[in-house]
């Protein structure tokens, strides 16, 4: 009987996403593909260091050890990496103990067609035209912030005891909880509401959101990804739910009326929401103990990535 992957939350990471590549990436944009595949292969047995999704991945497999089937979570690495100068990666996937035995190297193709494929739930790439395509497919995606390093195998471990605040007690590889934060118009949902707010100003927007107050939000491109979360949540159990979300929003008062009611409407959990009108969000996802956040605007991506792991998440473009 051929493997299934339709019933599992299936995500996919390019290499880039995963580990530390920084140094590699330049050899690759300075002297080209040829320098770059040869300095991989010189270099196949020095071990890559965690990247920016490292944390996020490594926490996402150990949801397998909370069913009998270890079926709940496929994370599979998808790369334009070609299968020659791919050894080092898996050599360092097999270092960190990850449970990732599947695989997609195009040698620089392109990856969109093989998203559907696989049935993936969540890309997570570096490459923005990857992003795109999977966005533009109807595929959550985020382009993961590289720019800032140290969120690797420790970073963000939040133990899943009841009553441990975020970022306190102690740091354990047991048992950690996923904590996933997600800005909501443009992430969550479409920017509908958003473009009203650009071209007519906070007093409009607000107006808007009031008068449809009871109107749900039409689903954005993470609102799938989100069910799916929060589904699991449920089959998991309420009680030290390894599985935290998390609403990080510029909305504020009145606007936020229709985000709870569209909840409801989804029947999708949220289980912490902060409507902060404008106020810096960085702190907040620090103290949420975010191991990734995901924005549709840079200026909000290139200040949370100081603190936490951050992934833009670009506007589809089929939507107009």
């Amino acid at each position: 009987m051929a493997y299934k992957l339709e019933k599992k939350m299936v995500i996919g990471v390019s290499s880039r996403a995963l580990f530390d590549l920084t140094v590699e990436n330049e050899i690759f944009e300075q002297q080209g593909l040829e320098a770059y595949c040869r300095y991989q292969v010189e270099h196949e047995q020095e071990i890559l260091k965690p990247g920016p999704g490292f944390g996020l991945i490594k926490a996402l497999l150990k949801l397998n050890e909370y069913s009998q089937n270890k079926d709940l979570v496929e994370v599979i690495i998808m790369s334009r990496n070609s299968p020659d100068t791919s050894l080092r990666v898996f050599n360092a996937i097999a270092h960190y103990g990850l449970s990732i035995t599947r695989s997609v190297l195009v040698s620089g193709a392109a990856l969109a067609p093989y998203l559907t494929a696989f049935h993936t739930d969540l890309f997570l790439s570096a490459y923005e035209d990857d992003v795109q395509s999977a966005i533009d497919s109807g595929i959550a995606a985020g382009i993961i912030c590289t720019e800032h390093r140290g969120y690797g195998a420790s970073a963000q471990v939040i133990p899943i005891q009841a009553g441990i605040a975020a970022g306190q007690g102690e740091r354990t590889d047991e048992a950690c909880q996923i904590r996933i934060a997600f800005d909501g118009d443009a992430v969550l949902f479409t920017d509908e509401s958003e473009l009203i707010f650009r071209e007519k100003g906070l007093n409009a927007f607000e107006e808007n959101e009031k008068m449809h107050a009871r109107e749900p939000l039409e689903k954005g491109p993470f609102a799938q990804f989100l069910k799916k979360l929060s589904d699991l949540q449920k089959e998991l159990g309420t009680e030290n739910c390894p599985i935290r979300t998390a609403l990080v929003t510029s909305r504020s008062a009145p606007a936020h009326e229709r985000v709870i009611r569209t909840m409801r409407a989804w029947n999708v959990r949220v289980d912490e929401a902060f409507f902060l009108g404008g106020l810096e969000k960085k702190d907040v996802l620090k103290a949420f103990g975010a191991q990734i956040f995901f924005d549709d605007q840079s200026v909000h991506t290139a200040s949370a990535a100081q603190a936490v792991p951050a992934a833009r998440v670009p506007c589809c473009r089929s939507a107009g």
